[in-house]
């Protein structure tokens, strides 16, 4: 039979416009629909682990880093000591379960973490160029490796001379605590090799895991000098960086900009110390991570916010000397999903270390978060144990 040309091109023209239209939704699906995979965190307890606990013969403190094991049921807390008073190490604990709340949490080892020739690390303050600055740590379940951070060191005297650098680093290393390997820098973070070096204490501080442990994801904690200000109390155009490693060739091959929020308060004394900054990741799968940005103001003491972000929009910075000069087109995307101004009048400490934990009894997960007390009294190593509330 034959077909009317004219219906023939009418209906042609239908179908691309179908087509067009269908692929153009695709396109435009917006971000917060690519983050609705959380609705909400909720606390559910807080458990205080004693000052200066002993275990394995070293002083437990510091705790900069959380990471759950489910082969073996277990956590491993990486300390910051930069063996001033202990050598450099993580710790491994059990935590046990009475229904949905942590009835204890046990520390049953201490692994030192040496170098490549078996030696510690040397304490700071006797070999500072060799010292390094533990900061987060996540275990490889294919290799079973530990791979941990170093922020680096960019020390200056009173007078704003530098007197130590030390490039940040990471590390992998085995179940004695062995190095075994590390990543290639990019110069962007490395010390001796600019002269817009690295903010001092402000550089690798999150590290997580792609699902496949193939790709490792960074975080700086603030900005790279080039990239922006510091982060102050009003809302400025300032940039983090994250950093994709891939794990076969241990180079950086990809880079997105994340914008933290503003300090939440004025310092008392206005001229009072204060900061925000990314402590700590976690991937969730799907371009999603859970980022704590961590805040400390004069007067007000610390505080977390806790955002689903996402990098699948985000264009990449990958090559981009500077963000100021060469703003990026689109940075990951933020929710917030939980502040602990709202737990108030709980305690906060500084929190440092997050991690996805078990399944609750009703199947949903948790989520569990360290503090670091600087090894000072004055502070507390807290734990605190969230639920993760799905859409």
């Amino acid at each position: 039979m034959n077909q009317n040309p004219l219906l023939i091109r009418l209906g042609s023209l239908l179908f691309i416009v179908f087509t067009s239209l269908t692929l153009f939704a695709q396109r435009s699906k917006t971000p917060v629909e690519e983050e609705t995979q959380i609705k909400a965190l909720k606390f559910k307890q807080v458990v205080l682990v004693p000052h200066n606990l002993q275990v394995g013969g070293t002083t437990l403190g510091g705790l900069s880093g959380i990471d759950y094991n489910p082969d073996k049921d277990e956590y491993y807390f990486i300390c910051d000591d930069r063996s001033n008073i202990n050598p450099v190490r993580f710790y491994t604990a059990k935590i046990k379960w009475a229904g949905d709340s942590i009835s204890a949490v046990n520390f049953t080892d201490a692994t030192i973490l040496k170098r490549p020739n078996g030696d510690t690390f040397p304490g700071y303050y006797k070999n500072a160029r060799m010292a390094v600055d533990p900061e987060s740590m996540r275990y490889n379940r294919q290799t079973r490796q530990f791979v941990w951070a170093s922020e680096g060191d960019n020390a200056k005297d009173r007078s704003g001379n530098v007197v130590n650098q030390v490039d940040p680093a990471i590390y992998m290393a085995d179940s004695t605590g062995m190095t075994k390997d590390s990543l290639e820098m990019p110069q962007l973070v490395r010390m001796a090799m600019r002269s817009d070096v690295p903010r001092e204490n402000g550089v690798f501080e999150a590290t997580a895991f792609s699902k496949d442990f193939k790709k490792l994801f960074v975080s700086v904690e603030e900005p790279l000098v080039q990239d922006g200000p510091q982060v102050d109390t009003y809302p400025q155009d300032t940039y983090l960086r994250f950093f994709r490693f891939d794990m076969t060739t241990k180079q950086n091959d990809a880079q997105w900009a994340y914008m933290p929020d503003p300090i939440p308060y004025i310092a008392s004394p206005p001229n009072g110390y204060k900061v925000n900054g990314v402590s700590e990741i976690a991937y969730l799968g799907n371009n999603n991570f859970l980022v704590v940005e961590r805040s400390f103001v004069t007067g007000r003491g610390f505080g977390a916010k806790i955002f689903l972000a996402n990098s699948r929009y985000a264009s990449s910075v990958f090559g981009i000397n500077s963000l100021v000069t060469e703003p990026p087109f689109s940075t990951m995307t933020k929710k917030l999903l939980f502040d602990t101004k709202d737990l108030a009048p709980q305690y906060i400490d500084n929190i440092e270390g997050i991690t996805v934990g078990p399944k609750l009894s009703n199947g949903h997960y948790s989520l569990l978060l360290v503090t670091d007390n600087n090894f000072t009294s004055e502070e507390r190593t807290q734990i605190f144990l969230l639920e993760i509330i799905p859409n």
